[in-house]
C-alpha cells in the first residue's frame, strides 16, 4: 500500500521515531514519518517545503535543543498554512499546566508517550482511527517565494 499520509514528528529521542515507524508498519501503513530532532531543524523543513505539506505533525514538547515544542508551535500558527496543519503535542509530562500551556498556543491534542511498544502500537492505531478514518484533514500546498523573506527562519 503506496503511503499517501504524510506525519512530521518532531522529537529529539530517536528510539521514538523508531517505534513508531515500526508500529505503523503494521498498524497505519499509509502513513509516512519524517523525523527531525529540533526546532531548528522543523523550521528548515517547513520552510524549505515546496507542495505538499504534512497531514499531521506530532510534537515534542520539551526539546532538549534550542526552542522548545511549544515555541514550534507557536511559529506553525503564525504561518497562514499552519494554522489549518494539526498538531499533536507529545510528552511523558501528567501535568495540567503543560497541557493548559499546549492548547493555549495552539495544540489541536496533547497526548501521552507510551512507555512500551505495545502501548506505541496502541497510540498509532488511535492515530490511524481518529486522525485518517475519522476526521478530514486538508491536504496543505506550501510555496516559497524567493522574493520574500524566509518565513521559517
Amino acid at each position: 500500500m503506496p503511503h499517501s499520509y504524510s506525519i512530521l514528528l518532531v522529537d529529539d529521542d530517536p528510539s521514538i521515531a523508531d517505534l513508531l515507524t515500526r508500529s505503523a508498519k503494521q498498524i497505519f501503513p499509509e502513513a509516512s514519518f519524517t523525523h527531525v530532532s529540533s526546532y531548528a531543524q522543523a523550521a528548515r523543513y517547513m520552510s524549505d517545503l515546496t507542495g505538499k505539506g504534512p497531514r499531521l505533525v506530532l510534537l515534542d514538547i520539551n526539546l532538549q535543543v534550542g526552542l522548545s515544542g511549544l515555541e514550534f508551535l507557536k511559529l506553525i500558527r503564525s504561518h497562514p498554512q499552519g494554522r489549518f496543519l494539526p498538531v499533536v503535542m507529545l510528552s511523558s509530562s501528567r501535568e495540567d499546566v503543560d497541557t493548559i500551556a499546549a492548547y493555549l498556543a495552539g495544540a489541536s491534542a496533547y497526548t501521552q508517550k507510551p512507555d512500551s511498544y505495545a502501548g506505541w502500537k496502541n497510540y498509532v492505531s488511535k492515530l490511524r482511527t481518529y486522525w485518517y478514518e475519522t476526521v478530514t484533514v486538508p491536504q496543505l500546498w506550501f510555496e516559497r517565494d524567493d522574493d520574500e523573506t524566509d518565513f521559517f527562519q
